[in-house]
């Protein structure tokens, strides 16, 4: 039964023609490349007489071989198969961001609903952005399918005429079946490229944490032999000798003691603030991105106070994050508090806002900055800034130097980041990103 008139009624299946079932079984048995079956299938439909053109597009799985294709973006790829003979083209120019592609949210839309869409006359369209392409390319008729798998879209094939009427029965069916053999193709190649990721990810991971318990153990013996090098004299001279030589050393070394226990702590309570966010028993969920900022500036109050530092947030009260609720808290502790020590001799302004945007993968993800005033960093100092240890501060202030190190790696875990921008003399913004739940 037909939905509406522009469509054609693609309930009914028939038989595929022999060619489609040959190419669909080499799709599936992994002799060819997904680019090379894209290709096929492209070349299998310019042989029929109603096909002008194919149109693919490839959003979360890129291309192994981008020859032909046209990168939008960050996220997207374009290819088109003409006849020898036609002069239309369909593809956005070089450079073009991912809004240069085609939409057609009518046809869009019914493609991911049904799996296939095949339009007989785009005048009959009721939506008017969906008539304009299509009659920018001179295209009225088309047949829309999506690489489309447990709510997961990898892309999209057309085939676009420059006629109107019902399409051919096995032409229909044919591009349902390879379609069906292609998205199930991407889905066992994505998940190879995933493990492959994965097992790359592991081999830095445990090369990471090589470096970083070194640098733990280089930042933890420097104010452990101080605090044994300056006890091991007071002992000498509380046995050997006067109580006045134990008191003036005392007073001589106790503070120099006392500051390198408290760096002592300062590293310690870096490590357990790290450790707590990323083994709390939480599981991810929407976080209210509103609530979390809210905590995590009470919490820095007084602090804010005792520097002469204001602190403002204008925060989109819908936004949210789809993450570990305790990690989100933890990364806005260690921005804010870097923020806020990093302050100029008079003070200073810190202000917290949020950004939505779309990932690499074009996902909806949330943007938390925090933006301050202070004396900001050079290129180069920026550049080391998220390394373990690494401090670019004034005399006197206080900190273990892993703040934004643990930051990036707890939000990592989450599907995140963070990153940062400086300017030396001007001040610092930087930023968590995390992803939002897919409604």
């Amino acid at each position: 039964m037909t939905e509406h008139p522009a469509l054609q009624d693609t309930t009914v299946c028939g038989p595929v023609s022999p060619e489609a079932a040959a190419l669909a079984g080499t799709i599936l048995s992994g002799a060819i490349s997904v680019d090379d079956g894209i290709g096929r299938i492209a070349t299998h439909f310019l042989t029929e007489p109603r096909v002008e053109a194919v149109v693919a597009a490839l959003t979360i799985f890129a291309p192994e071989d981008a020859t032909g294709w046209v990168k939008l973006g960050g996220r997207a790829w374009v290819r088109e198969w003409l006849r020898a003979e036609d002069d239309r083209s369909v593809l956005p120019p070089s450079g073009a961001g991912p809004d240069a592609a085609l939409s057609m949210p009518w046809v869009s839309r019914h493609a991911r609903a049904h799996g296939l869409a095949a339009v007989v006359d785009r005048s009959a369209i009721p939506e008017e952005r969906d008539r304009v392409e299509l009659e920018r390319m001179r295209v009225r008729s088309l047949v829309a399918t999506t690489f489309l798998s447990r709510g997961e879209m990898f892309g999209s094939m057309s085939v676009v005429s420059g006629d109107t009427g019902s399409w051919p029965q096995t032409l229909i069916d044919d591009l349902r079946l390879l379609n069906a053999a292609l998205t199930s193709r991407i889905m066992l190649e994505q998940s190879r490229r995933a493990l492959a990721e994965a097992i790359d990810a592991g081999a830095e991971a445990q090369l990471g944490y090589q470096h970083f318990f070194g640098s733990v153990g280089h930042e933890l013996r420097t104010p452990l032999a101080s605090v044994m090098g300056y006890t091991e004299v007071l002992l000498d001279d509380a046995e050997h000798g006067p109580a006045e030589s134990v008191a003036a050393g005392m007073r001589r070394d106790g503070p120099v003691m006392l500051r390198a226990c408290e760096q002592l702590l300062t590293i310690v309570d870096g490590l357990l603030g790290a450790g707590r966010a990323l083994g709390s028993d939480d599981q991810r969920q929407d976080v209210s991105v509103a609530d979390a900022v809210a905590d995590v500036v009470h919490w820095h109050r007084n602090p804010a106070q005792a520097a002469g530092v204001s602190v403002d947030a204008d925060i989109d009260p819908a936004a949210t994050a789809w993450a570990h609720p305790s990690g989100v808290r933890q990364v806005l502790s260690n921005l804010l508090g870097n923020a806020i020590a990093h302050h100029r001799p008079t003070g200073g302004s810190v202000h917290l806002s949020t950004s939505s945007l779309l990932g690499e993968s074009g996902r909806p993800m949330v943007r938390i900055i925090v933006r301050d005033d202070g004396p900001g960093l050079t290129p180069e100092q920026l550049q080391h800034a998220f390394e373990p240890f690494v401090r670019f501060a004034a005399p006197g202030t206080t900190g273990s130097g892993l703040g934004l190190s643990m930051s990036r790696t707890i939000a990592e875990r989450d599907g995140g980041a963070v990153r940062g921008e400086s300017t030396a003399d001007t001040g610092s913004s930087f930023w968590v990103e995390l992803p939002v739940r897919r409604s």
